[in-house]
């Protein structure tokens, strides 16, 4: 299926949209502010060894100094040995015997600053390509432990064979399972480029450097996302895409072709109407063109995914009508899956459906639309209950958790109690603080709709309450304040 790429580049933020037959299908996004530092490799410089922690801070040009612990030193597996064996049977040597102060280091993050903590460092560097990770300090071949044990054999011969005899070691990522011995020759170049400008910038730039930044989402594009089904790749950033032009020239060449710096006067995420599909992308409803809709519900643990008919009558009979909609719904459930990036446990609960063909067929079309998805997914069939149960790889944040924070007002319920509730809450906190304390008043401070309700259908309740502490409760309104949101006042 063609597909085009259209990428919006503004100094603070990368968003990249991927559009098949005039439909966004995928959406990437990328905050200059929020970009991690792992995969970064630094020259640092050793500031102190603490022989009691058995650890040293690294100074690699951050505002705080980084952490080396000495597990994370790397250490030459010997001949034969394979890197886990070789770490389990290496004794520990201690770090002061390892790394001395002054010393410059080339140390790689793998986990980002936290809080008032730096960044963690190790000494074992790892490039990441779309299809490999290159090992360069190591000759290591291995496969992914995702990929079933039937298979890993088969491909780590035919790796081996690829990566030749020019040293350094690879391991074959999960997403490269079904990769052309073309496509996994191309990974391999590129990855070796990328060490060889590493070396070279050891060599040249004083400690305290960066030596290399693990792609942005703008390479990443042409990494990860540009295939054969890929017509055009469009930026909006005379500058990106001169940037883009020369990177993928050099790595990626046939993908570079496809690249074009778009000069329309709209912006170029108006042809398509792509803010709008962000919008929608949030919103718990999405509505058919049937006429029915889902409601998408994510959740700390899993994902649910309901579908309803709405005012879908179309069909001639109510069979016919609840197998229309299903249809829909699977091609639309597998196309949010991917614009929400949403990954984990998901359970789907189509319309149920009294024929078997209607239920194979509805099933036979989701996974067919699954299969179309760049993440790993897994589908099962539906349960006794009616349920279909799925799985899609977790690769980043999803939509929702990268554009959005739980409401303030709600605290991500996405409920909030009644007014009439809220002031049933409030008198018996009155009772409550009048059995302890005894004030010359009672004030409280509320919502206007809660105020309301107080002055008009509670009024009667209000007076009796008060009569019965021998206390004035007086009342006032704060717009301010969210619906569950009261004060009560002691004067």
């Amino acid at each position: 299926m063609q597909q085009d790429i259209l990428i919006n580049w503004s100094p603070q933020e990368t968003r990249i949209a991927i559009v098949e037959h005039g439909a966004v299908q995928e959406l990437h996004v990328e905050r200059t502010l929020e970009r991690g530092l792992v995969g970064n490799v630094y020259l640092g410089k050793v500031a102190r060894v603490l022989p009691g922690m058995q650890s040293a801070f690294i100074d690699i040009g951050l505002e705080r100094a980084a952490f080396l612990h000495v597990a994370d030193v790397w250490h030459p597996p010997a001949e034969g040995e394979s890197l886990s064996a070789s770490r389990a049977s290496q004794p520990v040597i201690p770090i002061e015997k390892q790394v001395f102060e002054g010393q410059s280091l080339m140390v790689q993050v793998i986990k980002d600053p936290i809080g008032t903590k730096g960044a963690r460092l190790s000494t074992q560097i790892s490039i990441a390509g779309r299809l490999l990770v290159f090992l360069p300090q190591d000759d290591h071949i291995g496969v992914s432990q995702k990929i079933p044990p039937t298979q890993r054999d088969e491909l780590r011969s035919r790796l081996q064979t690829l990566a030749g005899t020019q040293g350094g070691g690879f391991i074959l990522r999960t997403n490269g399972e079904d990769a052309t011995d073309a496509e996994l020759s191309d990974d391999i170049g590129y990855l070796r480029k990328a060490w060889a400008r590493i070396k070279d910038a050891s060599v040249r730039l004083p400690a305290q450097s960066l030596l290399h930044q693990d792609l942005n989402l703008l390479q990443r594009v042409l990494r990860d996302l540009v295939g054969e089904s890929t017509q055009t790749i469009r930026v909006d950033s005379r500058e990106q895409y001169e940037a883009l032009k020369a990177f993928g020239s050099e790595f990626m060449p046939m993908a570079a072709e496809k690249l074009q710096h778009y000069k329309g006067e709209r912006p170029i995420f108006d042809l398509y109407s792509i803010d709008e599909e962000i919008a929608k992308a949030l919103a718990r409803r999405v509505d058919l063109k049937s006429g029915g809709y889902l409601i998408v519900d994510q959740t700390e643990a899993l994902t649910t995914v309901d579908v309803n008919t709405g005012g879908f009558v179309g069909a001639r009979n109510f069979d016919d009508t609840i197998f229309k909609t299903n249809l829909e719904a699977a091609q639309a459930i597998a196309r949010q899956l991917r614009l929400r990036n949403l990954g984990g446990i998901i359970i789907v609960d189509f319309i149920d459906m009294a024929r078997e063909d209607h239920r194979d067929a509805v099933l036979a079309e989701f996974k067919k639309q699954l299969a179309r998805d760049r993440v790993k997914t897994m589908a099962g069939g539906f349960s006794q209950l009616g349920l279909l149960e799925m799985t899609r790889k977790r690769t980043r944040e999803s939509l929702a958790h990268m554009l959005c924070e739980p409401c303030p007002t709600c605290e991500g319920k996405g409920i909030v109690k009644t007014p009439r509730s809220v002031t049933y809450d409030i008198f018996r906190e009155i009772l409550r603080e009048a059995r302890q304390f005894n004030p010359r008043e009672f004030r409280v401070v509320a919502s206007p709709k809660v105020i309301e309700l107080f002055l008009d259908e509670e009024s009667q309740h209000l007076a009796g309450l008060s009569e019965f502490i021998g206390k004035p409760v007086s009342l006032q309104s704060e717009a301010a304040m969210g619906q569950e949101q009261y004060d009560i006042v002691l004067l």
